[in-house]
């Protein structure tokens, strides 16, 4: 497996990974929300190309693909927003995500990015060293519960950055 950013080439392979990543079984066929999200955030101010990255089997083919862009705390760009973060399903419990999540982390904490903030499963994200972000200070632009709102602070962080974070726009019309 290889963790790469993507490429021009890659979008419909992006979009292919989301809609089987996050496909309901009972939702008769329609597309994913994340699948039609991440070409929204391409096209959004917030997009930030150096955090889009995809995993690609020995082949070059897509099986993964996570996405940071840029979040706001208390209005100041000082965050990401992290998500979606997608793996096709044969490929899924195989390291792909993990493999994600670390290059991401690593490629934001040595571009001095302070903070990386995400909305997802309590179980899955604290092994990244993620944590209710409201310990932080950062409370949601929604009141989502506490321990599915959860951030990572890296290597710039400092103890100023507190307030409401807000997502990139194209989160508020989920």
């Amino acid at each position: 497996m290889l963790i790469r950013r993507e490429t021009p080439a890659d979008v419909e392979a992006i979009r292919a990974v989301h809609a089987a990543a996050f496909a309901a079984p009972d939702a008769g066929g329609g597309v994913p929300v994340e699948a039609t999200l991440v070409d929204a955030l391409r096209a959004d101010e917030g997009w930030l190309p150096a955090y889009s990255l995809v995993a690609t089997d020995p082949d070059g083919q897509v099986v993964g693909h996570v996405v940071a862009t840029r979040g706001r705390v208390a209005g100041q760009p000082v965050a990401l927003g992290l998500g979606p973060l997608g793996v096709l399903p044969g490929w899924q419990r195989r390291g792909v995500g993990t493999a994600l999540m670390h290059a991401v982390l690593g490629a934001a904490d040595a571009r001095d990015e302070p903070l990386v903030v995400l909305l997802g499963h309590p179980d899955y994200y604290p092994r990244f060293g993620f944590r209710p972000a409201v310990e932080l200070g950062v409370t949601p632009p929604q009141p989502w519960g506490p321990q599915y709102f959860q951030a990572r602070p890296l290597g710039a962080w400092r103890e100023s950055i507190r307030g409401e974070f807000r997502y990139a726009a194209p989160f508020d019309d989920l």
